[in-house]
């Protein structure tokens, strides 16, 4: 057998790169031993700083808002918002075609393609915010464009979960996604301190409002390189690029993808898809977004937006002609499983929390805590800056950092012992974490010393994370136990999906209830759903007598 093997260790089928696999059973003790261990673990390796660039690219603009704020941007606070709800509904949009692009694709030249797809939007962004007249269009193009950081994440998963055994999962799923995930706290991390000396040139501008980074403030009237935060993800993202086109596998096993078209025709069809996906993305956020920020003005309720946006993309993909029609019919078999619509749910209460907040994290403190809520004539007001108030750049990496560096933790303990129990926990903690956290918004958004209530709802905050990030984890586990090896890696794509319209609809419904000046509201609301999810997790996966009893 030796005599056969590429330099993957694996026979590679006839006639194709030396990257591709045609025999892949993880489940055999011995193979996995001798051969699957090393090359599943190179993947991995690879695949994970590619998703942690991802994510990083999806969400900084939670970062760069607050910073375009301290700069004086000529932008109000409910359009730079939006920039977070586009870049949020895109990525969440690009995961549904994302799930299925495994099959017809391969792997490598997925992983390989999107890594280098997150150039755009890092190029543009840098060229963008070096001047304070560019208009508010073109950082809506480039919010849309950093969806493709977002959508990587269900076509990642979905690689993953088919190079390891059953028994391993939920540990790799949970290092996949956990350390991906801390593209996020990499990005709040590294963009407010690059945006502190001239690594990439360009001219800096100055602070009209004090900063900060993750080592102290930096008070008003210092120079800031706001572009950097783009520029700064080229450093990765080159080798990156190289790292998996040359490192990275095909496996073109009859339960992966057997039949891969030649690369360029692989680019092409993910081209292809992810089309699909910015169309219906765009057309949702035209009927969302008000006429002022360049939407209809239509006001349709965005509960009904996300339902046309996701349902369009689904049906739009599955009328694309030839191969790649045909694949979905196959992969669209996940539909007819009542259990991955009951498993959307529960990873949307864990993830789609874990997105959401890690996106709104940053201008809600800033908002909320950097701002005295004074009474004018009768009339709360909420404008005048609080000198006392903490810097949002100093700690919202925070949340994030706990959440996604505990994610594999859930995952390792699901293994051990099941993983319905470990997100049965995990919603309990979550919902009277929310409630104390929504306590202390409504103190701080009616005080003059919002800073006062600051360390309470950070703790809060951090609990909240820190549940998400376990209860992520768990649900890789619940979910292997339930699919089977085909089915589990688009279900794991499917349910990323839905829950990724957490970083869209998070921000969202935070951003109009601090409108309203009720932000507790928003908070009340979500652990109501987690509530509803307590139930449903018990019904299914915790009840002895139900289908699949996964203590």
């Amino acid at each position: 057998m030796s005599d056969s093997l590429n330099n993957a260790g694996v026979a590679p089928t006839q006639g194709a790169k030396s990257g591709d696999i045609s025999q892949w059973d993880p489940e055999d003790k011995s193979f996995w031993e001798s051969t699957g261990k090393s090359v599943a673990t190179r993947n991995l390796w690879i695949s994970i700083p590619s998703l942690l660039c991802g994510f990083a690219v999806w969400l900084y603009w939670g970062i760069i808002t607050v910073q375009m704020l301290n700069l004086g941007f000529p932008f109000e606070k409910s359009e730079l918002f939006t920039l977070m709800a586009i870049a949020g509904l895109t990525g969440a949009t690009l995961r549904i075609p994302s799930s299925f692009f495994i099959r017809p694709f391969g792997g490598r030249n997925v992983i390989f393609f999107t890594t280098a797809l997150l150039m755009i939007p890092a190029v543009g962004t840098g060229i963008a915010l070096q001047d304070q007249n560019t208009p508010l269009w073109v950082f809506q193009l480039l919010a849309l464009l950093s969806g493709f950081g977002g959508g990587n994440f269900a076509s990642s998963m979905s690689n993953i979960n088919f190079f390891f055994p059953k028994e391993k999962q939920g540990l790799a799923l949970g290092l996949n996604a956990g350390l991906g995930n801390f593209g996020v706290t990499t990005m709040q991390i590294l963009v407010p301190l690059f945006m502190t000396f001239a690594a990439f040139g360009g001219d800096p501008m100055i602070l009209q409002n004090t900063s900060g980074t993750l080592i102290g403030k930096i008070p008003a009237g210092s120079e800031t390189y706001i572009h950097n935060a783009g520029f700064v993800w080229l450093l990765a993202l080159i080798p990156l690029a190289v790292a998996g086109w040359f490192g990275m596998n095909n496996i073109r096993a009859p339960h992966v993808s057997p039949e891969i078209p030649s690369p360029i025709g692989a680019f092409a069809g993910i081209s292809g898809m992810l089309l699909v996906g910015f169309l219906t993305a765009t057309f949702g956020l035209w009927l969302l977004l008000p006429e002022k920020v360049n939407g209809s003005g239509f006001g349709i309720p965005k509960e009904i937006v996300l339902v046309i946006v996701v349902v369009s993309t689904v049906f739009l993909l599955k009328r694309i002609p030839g191969a790649i029609g045909q694949t979905l019919d196959r992969q669209y078999q996940i539909f007819n499983n009542k259990h991955t619509w009951v498993m959307s749910v529960i990873y949307t209460m864990t993830f789609g929390s874990f997105i959401g907040f890690a996106a709104s994290f940053p201008l809600s403190i800033k908002v909320i805590f950097g701002y005295q809520h004074l009474m004018v004539d009768g009339v709360m007001t909420h404008d005048t800056a609080n000198p006392n108030g903490p810097s949002a750049l100093m700690y919202a990496w925070m949340g994030p950092f706990i959440g996604a560096l505990i994610r594999p933790l859930g995952g390792w303990i699901s293994d051990k012992v099941g993983g319905a129990l470990v997100t049965q926990v995990c919603s309990v903690v979550m919902v009277g974490s929310a409630l104390g956290v929504a306590y202390y918004m409504q103190l701080a958004y009616q005080s003059a010393n919002p800073e006062q209530y600051f360390v309470p709802f950070f703790l809060l905050f951090l609990t909240l994370f820190a549940a998400t990030g376990i209860g992520n984890g768990s649900t890789f586990r619940t979910i292997a136990m339930v699919f089977n090896k085909e089915q589990a890696g688009p279900v794991l794509g499917w349910t990323s999906a839905i829950a990724a319209y957490g970083a869209f609809y998070i921000p969202k419904v935070l951003g109009e209830q601090i409108k309203a000046t009720t932000p507790e509201v928003a908070l009340i609301g979500f652990a109501v759903f987690y509530g509803v999810c307590i139930f449903i997790n018990w019904w299914f996966y915790l009840r002895k007598s139900g289908e699949f009893y996964n203590p």
